[in-house]
């Protein structure tokens, strides 16, 4: 064949610019795509020759070699793979963008061989991100299995290409690249085993390259030693394999061991303590990959900062694709950490696709999937070892049960809170609290605050506890929004304590209850009309109460308002609350509301101090700040004083 002078089949140009500036943005990525691109010709050659005897295994094995020249400015990549001939050339590199790898597949899809080799890359876009960095690109390659001459192929990326017979005694493929002034890190070999190390570290042949070393020479026996010459040296060059070739994830989980998994979870994520959990499956079926994930022992420092990054790191068929891809986790698994290896995406899969990409949301769907089974399996066989994850990272997945629609019941059932029958400290699954129910109680209960202390002694809890019903603490300013999609759990509804009526009576109370309820209404009638009207500005109504056995009077919020405690986190994130009246509750069978029914009416000066005193002393009580301090401690000093008089 005469050297032949060819343009490119299509816009050349405009699709070389698009690799070069759009679709990789770091230019190491030229040495992943030509090294994926070797392995992927290794794995076709070997896959061939296990119907063709004509192509054996070279000498030396199959393997790619890196090569730089800094005298010529060149770099080699050389592989044992299956070349090509002039027709495979032309279409493969030819015409860019035709991936010789998905024609591979394409064919081996129409037989029924279950060989099919692990093939990367997409041949027609990666081998052109050479022109990142080089500014020509010589290829010398001959096909294996075949009688078909050796080839030349060289270009600049200007839109044409020459095509001649050469010589090369053995298959394979050298790139050679010819390297652009300002891209001469590239030949050093500190770059190259970092871009190795970071990129292609998995892959599974060998890449190697020729090391020069400085080595001294031993003296001979006897020999007389100058102290003041510099020992004797040679120049020692020997051949080092830069990738390790050991993707763990890969492996079957019956050959790695759990000293294995806790070294390779060390090195990669840069943590010294032992992760909590291992997860490690192979997904099949529609979709295929690798996941290998920790569940750490502690929380990184930026879990709940606004600017933290977090996802898993993506390779592609064992090619590392990038560190920290969110796409493949939602945000209340941001502590997860591990590695997700798939067959289908392509290597030059951007943040625009992964958003974008049906695939990615499969894989996502089956992550989550098998992380929420791993700790409801945890939770379920060791408990202890649950409630050491839960105190560390309860918090942020209780955003999954406001966020994450699709898994909110899974994510319910692994939700722990104190109440006000355990503990401080010590935490129950919603399951456990039905479990241990009253026999007359029909309703989930809680009541929310920003603290133990503040809601553990609330008279809201009063007829609560008299009965023997158990009442979550609902202390996390979190737990605000997970209520606000927890109504019902195991077919039971889930009821505010704070909020709206409550109904504690059995049926066969009921009846009676209604009846001393409707007298203490008309008993008490003309007392809440007075203090609705006092304390008209602040209170939506005053009623009998249900809920207080001990104290006099609490607030609570209407059915469908905001309680206080929503309100004050709220106004802490800096939004605005429209006011609110809530509803004042007063206990009938109290003796100072008692005492208030006769001596004081409409206009009596002390009738209204007493109401705002009950009003006060109601947000006291929950935790809230007195609205008037300096009247609220006047009027107790002013009874106190009376009552020492006495």
């Amino acid at each position: 064949m005469d050297k032949q002078t060819k343009e490119f089949k299509t816009e050349v140009q405009q699709l070389l610019d698009l690799v070069i500036h759009s679709l990789y943005s770091n230019p190491d990525i030229f040495l992943r795509e030509i090294v994926s691109n070797a392995s992927d010709a290794i794995d076709r050659a070997r896959f061939e020759a296990i119907t063709n005897d004509e192509i054996q295994e070279p000498e030396g094995g199959w393997r790619i070699k890196i090569t730089p020249d800094a005298e010529d400015r060149t770099l080699t990549i050389t592989d044992t793979g299956i070349g090509m001939n002039a027709a495979e050339i032309e279409a493969n590199i030819g015409t860019i963008a035709n991936s010789g790898t998905r024609k591979f597949l394409e064919e081996l899809q129409k037989g029924d061989s279950k060989e099919t080799p692990e093939l990367i890359g997409q041949f027609g876009v990666g081998f052109y991100s050479a022109f990142m960095a080089a500014e020509k690109v010589t290829v010398y390659t001959k096909r294996a299995g075949t009688d078909d001459p050796a080839l030349k192929w060289e270009s600049k990326g200007d839109g044409a290409y020459t095509l001649e017979e050469t010589q090369r005694d053995v298959f394979g493929t050298d790139i050679v690249l010819h390297l652009q002034e300002d891209k001469a890190q590239y030949l050093e070999e500190w770059s190259i085993r970092q871009i190795i190390k970071k990129y292609s570290d998995y892959v599974a042949f060998p890449i190697v390259m020729d090391i020069t070393r400085e080595e001294p020479i031993p003296s001979e026996e006897g020999e007389d030693l100058d102290e003041n010459e510099p020992p004797k040296t040679e120049t020692v060059v020997s051949e080092e394999t830069l990738n390790s070739m050991k993707a763990i994830w890969t492996r079957s989980k019956s050959e790695v061991s759990e000293e294995d998994y806790f070294e390779f979870y060390k090195a990669q994520f840069h943590d010294y303590q032992d992760p909590a959990e291992v997860i490690h499956y192979r997904a099949e079926g529609n979709i295929e990959f690798n996941a290998l994930l920790y569940l750490p022992s502690q929380p990184p420092f930026d879990m709940f900062s606004e600017h933290s990054e977090h996802g898993v790191q993506l390779y592609v068929k064992r090619v590392f694709i990038m560190d920290k891809c969110k796409e493949l986790l939602p945000p209340y698994l941001r502590f997860v950490k591990g590695v997700v290896d798939s067959s289908d995406l392509p290597l030059n899969v951007s943040r625009e696709i992964l958003q974008e990409d049906a695939l990615i949301r499969m894989i996502q769907k089956n992550l989550v999937k098998r992380i929420l089974k791993t700790l409801s399996d945890t939770m379920e066989n060791d408990l202890d070892k649950y409630l050491t994850f839960y105190k560390e990272f309860g918090r942020v997945l209780k955003e999954g049960a406001h966020s994450d629609h699709e898994n909110r019941d899974k994510i319910h059932d692994l939700l722990l809170f104190e109440s006000s029958k355990t503990e401080p400290g010590k935490l129950i699954s919603l399951q456990d609290y039905v479990a241990n129910m009253h026999p007359d109680q029909k309703e989930i209960y809680f009541i929310s605050g920003n603290s133990r202390e503040a809601v553990e002694h609330s008279p809201l809890l009063e007829a609560f506890k008299s009965k023997g019903y158990d009442v979550l603490f609902m202390i996390d300013p979190i737990d605000e929004w997970v209520m606000q999609n927890l109504t019902k759990f195991e077919d039971k509804d889930i009821k505010a304590v704070h909020r709206g009526e409550v109904d504690l009576h059995s049926d066969e109370e009921k009846e009676e209850k209604e009846e001393a309820r409707k007298e203490a209404s008309e008993k008490f009638n003309d007392l809440t009309s007075l203090l609705q009207k006092q304390l008209d500005e602040d209170v939506k109504e005053v009623r009998i109460s249900d809920r207080l056995t001990d104290s006099a009077v609490c607030l609570v919020a209407d059915q469908n308002d905001l309680d206080p405690n929503m309100e004050r986190i709220m106004r802490a994130m800096g939004q605005e609350v429209p006011k609110t009246k809530r509803i004042m509750e007063i206990n009938p069978e109290h003796e100072f509301i008692q005492s208030l029914l006769g001596g004081l009416g409409d206009g009596d000066e002390k009738f209204d101090d007493y109401a705002h005193l009950l009003y006060e002393q109601a947000l006291v009580s929950e935790g809230s700040p007195p609205k008037d301090p300096a009247r609220f401690t006047r009027l107790l000093t002013e009874m106190m004083l009376a009552h020492n008089k006495v």
